[in-house]
């Protein structure tokens, strides 16, 4: 696996280095004019953050912090919906795959770190697990071309798109709600830096519930390939560095077995991106 770059916080002190098997290389001691990944991001940086890790040793264990969002406010999350072939047939309303993609905004807020709960919300038991690959913007573009696409990638991540199944249907034409309750999602572990398409061309994408594999599928079968992605967005709105994709999940989520099957409190959940690594988070109910 190519050099992983991770946020995380120690005894609510945040920090931001690189991921080794023992633990964290700090680095943002040593980049005070990056205050946060995010800012790396924007500079270009993280390839050079990478190369400074080298040699360096682990100064946070590996039971001494917690895993934050790899990027704590970019300025978009977008995420791209029915995203693979066997989801679009999963609503059974007799109708092909669109022409144009489903889209839709998620906050920061709404996720939390690699190893940390997702929190089951007081207003609903129908929490539900979507297993996806994030890709992160480095390069500022609009009316980006296909062709172009992949040298605005900065990085990769991975996403479990925790979805209130209910919310999703409150009203006639939305699913903000149900996508955006609080620590209803998890981003991370790490940040992969995109060196190469290969990493995002024809991968597999995973989701686990309790050791039992519910979605598998690789990005090759995506409706909508992720440089097209990039190309939509960018046809409405300027990407910028640090812009998030979540590029859409597999068939088998929760919601589509009869009965469903949703996340109740001591599910474990583990999202694995080939090449990229694994998000593990647990469920916990709110207080």
């Amino acid at each position: 696996m190519t050099g992983r770059l991770a946020s995380y916080s120690v005894d609510g002190t945040r920090y931001y280095g690189a991921v080794t098997d023992d633990g964290m290389i700090a680095l943002s001691q040593d980049f005070p004019h990056w205050p946060d990944l995010l800012a790396a991001v924007r500079a270009g940086g993280l390839n050079r953050l990478l190369e400074a890790a080298k040699d360096q040793p682990v100064t946070h264990a590996s039971d001494a912090f917690q895993y934050e969002i790899p990027l704590h406010n970019p300025e978009k999350i977008i995420c791209v919906g029915v995203n693979f072939p066997d989801r679009n047939a999963e609503y059974k309303d007799g109708k092909d795959a669109p022409d144009n993609m489903s889209l839709f905004i998620r906050f920061p807020r709404s996720f939390t770190g690699h190893d940390r709960p997702l929190i089951r919300p007081k207003a609903s038991d129908k929490l539900d697990y979507e297993g996806e690959i994030a890709i992160v913007i480095g390069k500022e573009g609009r009316h980006i071309r296909d062709a172009d696409a992949y040298s605005h990638i900065a990085a990769i991540s991975l996403c479990n798109e925790g979805t209130l199944r209910d919310w999703v249907r409150h009203a006639k034409f939305n699913v903000t709600q149900g996508k955006n309750f609080d620590s209803s999602g998890a981003l991370g572990p790490w940040l992969v830096p995109f060196t190469d398409r290969s990493q995002l061309e024809d991968v597999r994408i995973t989701t686990r519930v309790n050791g039992e594999t519910r979605q598998d599928d690789r990005t090759g079968r995506m409706l909508f390939p992720i440089p097209r992605q990039i190309s939509y967005i960018s046809t409405f709105t300027t990407l910028v560095p640090g812009d998030i994709i979540i590029t859409g999940t597999p068939t088998g989520a929760g919601a589509r077995f009869d009965p469903p099957r949703y996340l109740v409190p001591g599910d474990v959940i583990e999202v694995e991106g080939e090449g990229i690594g694994l998000l593990r988070n647990t469920v916990e109910d709110e207080t």
